[in-house]
């Protein structure tokens, strides 16, 4: 049946003919499967001058009101690969969202009544809340202001491209269908950003994982119609203020007490913490964080303990709040254990933990104005995961505590595998500021991690945006190594650059598996094959990876990518992908291959070929797009990452 839907959209695309009709049922359940997608789609379209939080809700709005009100024609878009591209109803719903979020970025006029998209949403609406998407790092904030310079059909033309995988000519045909008069000039201006498209998927453009935070307290406080409530308020609130210690009083930046049961206040009082001593760790059962000692110059200065812990227990809305994503921000059940204490650059930090989480506070020197408060799930975190925490970056550069069993600290450049590694000195488990990566324009000329050598040996770990760097390996899953081997040094090289995708995802570790090598068909050399994987605290969200280099690249290409897949995992050591090559003679291949337990490998849809083992070179045409299924040794099967 979907072969015979394919067929009758392909004829109606060469003939002109509208496409199958499509009634509310099959809509809807095209816009339910799809939704995040198209909210994605309509926030990205939006024009970028409307605030975070109203362009969230207008988008969530325009997809909720993207339902036909009875059958109509899907536009005629050619299939381009299995799923959500061969649906009428997503076609369908899809160009309803591009037209309305061009319509929205449109200015009024006081000739014309003004287009529903063009007026501020009645749903959905959130009483008390600001709600925003998720901060990105440089890459996706230097993106967002490249988009934002575009014009609406011009963002409409680089999201379908990148979100949708769409070429040029389906890309033209949306926007023409939508109202675009000029949609040669949406695409030509589209090709002044750079294709950054897996940025994409980041947090930073999704309105559906957000971020809540409280509207003007004050003008609702004032708008009450409860005056003597308004009065005890009043009341509370100059008794706050004549607390000795001047203004927030000893509690600093934190909100009005709101619990006074004992276990609450055991967790508020700074001489209930858990100070480790320091040489604890060397008779220690476990090599993680609760054998870490107290640091710091001011593990004893009380007064800023006490604000720490307030600020964590009760957080007021001038307290800027991060967390990694499946990280609870409550407060701790009980007292936490203290892990540093001190002077940071500009700011005093304090960093706890509770067993399960890394609660970082930080203020500045000259008052608790702009504190901030992160924290980090670290659940199960032992050994290598255990040896370092980010105290702070300033100025580009990172600097870390680290564990009382690692000896030595040590700069080295990830796409430079055969230069030394630069020492960066250890003064009471702090380290000096380590160089952050060059990332201008969308190239990448270096990326320094951190290398630490501990009684296990020597491992790498970088910062991706969070409170503990991932660590990084190498090697087959379930049989995976440190990364600071020659051989995973090479490994690692050309494919460093693509750990910019994980940033504040959450990530403990990243594996890069060296598959394969593949002869390529004109002669010149093999290209190499090499699935990375980043795996998460929380167990859910991990992110495969299947790059590949050709003899002489600097650096590898993102060829598929599995989201929440087993494959390149220790449950699941195996792989199978493909790319789209084109020889120096201007002829394309399509090049497919699996790991060693991979006996067959077969191509199906815009390429149809078939080999033995577990490569496969085919003759292609520009732009195909083909299904990869394989058979393992075992005589299981196996699916092509996408």
């Amino acid at each position: 049946m979907q072969s015979q839907d394919v067929a009758q959209r392909h004829a109606a695309a060469s003939t002109g003919a509208p496409g199958p009709a499509v009634d509310v049922e099959q809509a809807e359940a095209a816009l339910v499967e799809h939704y995040p997608r198209l909210v994605r789609l309509a926030y990205l379209v939006l024009p970028p001058g409307l605030p975070r939080g109203r362009r969230v809700l207008t988008a969530h709005a325009l997809v909720q009101r993207a339902l036909p009100r009875g059958r109509r024609p899907a536009p005629v878009i050619p299939a381009q690969s299995p799923g959500r591209n061969t649906d009428p109803g997503y076609a369908l719903v899809r160009l309803e969202v591009v037209r309305t979020a061009l319509e929205a970025g449109r200015p009024l006029k006081l000739t014309a009544w003004p287009r529903r998209a063009q007026l501020p949403s009645l749903f959905p609406q959130v009483w008390g809340l600001r709600l925003f998407p998720r901060s990105g790092g440089p890459d996706e904030l230097a993106l967002d202001q490249r988009l934002a310079a575009l014009s609406g059909p011009a963002r409409a033309a680089y999201a379908l491209r990148g979100l949708e995988e769409l070429p040029d000519g389906d890309v033209r045909r949306i926007l023409r269908t939508a109202g675009v008069e000029h949609a040669d000039g949406a695409l030509a201006d589209a090709n002044g950003v750079p294709a950054e498209y897996p940025l994409l998927d980041s947090a930073e453009f999704d309105p559906c994982a957000l971020q809540a935070r409280p509207t003007d307290l004050m003008r609702r406080r004032r708008h009450t119609k409860a005056a003597l409530a308004a009065a005890a308020a009043l009341a509370v609130c100059g008794a706050l203020v004549t607390l000795p210690g001047g203004g927030w009083g000893a509690d600093g930046a934190a909100a009005p007490v709101y619990a006074q049961n004992p276990a609450a206040q055991a967790a508020l009082d700074p001489a209930q913490l858990t100070k480790v001593p320091a040489g604890a760790w060397k008779t220690a059962a476990r090599t993680d964080f609760s054998a870490w000692p107290a640091r710091g110059a001011l593990t004893g200065d009380t007064a800023l303990l006490r604000r720490a812990l307030a600020v964590w227990a009760r957080p007021g809305g001038t307290v800027r709040v991060s967390a990694t994503p499946g990280t609870q921000t409550g407060g701790p059940a009980g007292p936490p254990q203290l892990l540093y204490a001190g002077d940071v650059d500009a700011a005093r930090v304090v960093i706890f933990y509770d067993g399960l989480r890394i609660a970082r506070y930080a203020e500045p020197k000259d008052g608790t104005a702009g504190a901030a408060l992160d924290f980090a799930r670290v659940d199960g975190a032992s050994g290598a995961e255990a040896d370092a925490l980010v105290l702070g970056r300033s100025d580009g550069n990172t600097r870390y505590l680290t564990a009382p069993w690692v000896t030595k600290v040590a700069e080295r450049d990830l796409l430079k595998p055969t230069s030394g590694a630069m020492d960066l000195g250890l003064t009471d488990g702090v380290a000096a500021p380590l160089a952050g990566s060059a990332l201008q324009q969308g190239s990448c000329t270096s990326w320094n991690v951190l290398q630490l050598t501990d009684a296990q040996g020597v491992h790498l770990a970088t910062d991706l945006g969070e409170l503990v760097p991932a660590l990084l390996t190498s090697g087959r899953p379930g049989h995976t190594e440190d990364a600071s081997g020659a051989r995973a040094l090479r490994d690692w090289a050309p494919f460093a650059c693509s750990l910019s995708a994980e940033r504040s995802t959450g990530v403990r570790t990243v594996n890069a598996w060296s598959f394969a090598e593949q002869p390529l068909p004109d002669g010149s050399g093999s290209g190499s094959w090499v699935c990375t994987r980043a795996e998460t605290w929380r167990g859910d969200g991990a992110v495969s990876l299947a790059q590949f280099r050709t003899p002489g690249s600097r650096y590898g290409a993102v060829a598929a990518k599995g989201s929440d897949v087993t494959a390149c995992g220790p449950r699941d050591p195996h792989v199978l992908a493909g790319v789209l090559w084109k020889s120096g003679a201007g002829h394309w291949y399509l090049l497919a291959a699996g790991d060693r337990d991979t006996a067959s490998v077969r191509a199906t849809g815009g390429v149809t070929a078939s080999a033995q083992g577990a490569l496969l070179t085919a003759r292609a045409e520009q732009g195909a797009r083909a299904d990869l299924t394989g058979t393992l040794t075992d005589g299981s099967g196996i699916s092509g990452l996408r």
